[in-house]
């Protein structure tokens, strides 16, 4: 519980790590997702980001500039938001079932991450009636460089995060994989 509130307080500051390049921001946010994933399993991961969630939604300032209330998930972000619930239930379960082995934990990551964007994308087609293409151009091709940074952090950390979680990080992982 306390991991899960911890991946929770850290995927609210990497909201604050925002770079504005339209109507959706470069930010740090799916990069402790992808953490909360690995580390936690699907249970404690979508715990994580579900009170991050609600965080936002009650009007904290834990959304990407600043920013929270319903309002936000309902805006332009909110299906890249609301999508971190389904992307981190797939990397989590599919991590759990790698147990720490590099390879399943990037496919883990791929797939969520492919949650995440079908979210997000359609999200943003429908709320700005921007058609599909420009949708991808805007809201899914210039995140792709850094996603794959964030995915090679996530591996590094997540890799060195288990060695010193221990025997919790492990009884995580296994508790998940049943």
């Amino acid at each position: 519980m306390v991991l899960a509130a911890l991946f929770a307080a850290l995927t609210a500051a990497g909201a604050f790590v925002a770079i504005p390049i339209g109507p959706v921001p470069i930010v740090l946010q799916n990069l402790f997702v992808m953490l909360a994933a690995l580390l936690l399993g699907p249970r404690w991961g979508l715990a994580s980001v579900g009170v991050y969630l609600l965080a936002g939604a009650v009007g904290l300032p834990v959304f990407a500039g600043g920013t929270g209330g319903l309002a936000r998930l309902a805006g332009p972000t909110g299906g890249y938001l609301v999508g971190y619930l389904p992307a981190v239930a797939v990397m989590g379960a599919l991590a759990a079932r790698g147990r720490g082995r590099a390879a399943l934990d990037v496919a883990a990551m791929l797939a969520g991450e492919a949650v995440l964007y079908a979210c997000g994308v359609g999200w943003l087609k429908t709320v700005t009636g921007m058609p599909l293409d420009k949708a991808v151009a805007v809201g899914l091709l210039p995140f792709l460089p850094g996603d794959v940074l964030k995915m090679a952090a996530a591996l590094w950390i997540a890799r060195r995060a288990r060695v010193f979680l221990g025997t919790a990080g492990r009884e995580a992982l296994s508790d998940h994989a049943r």
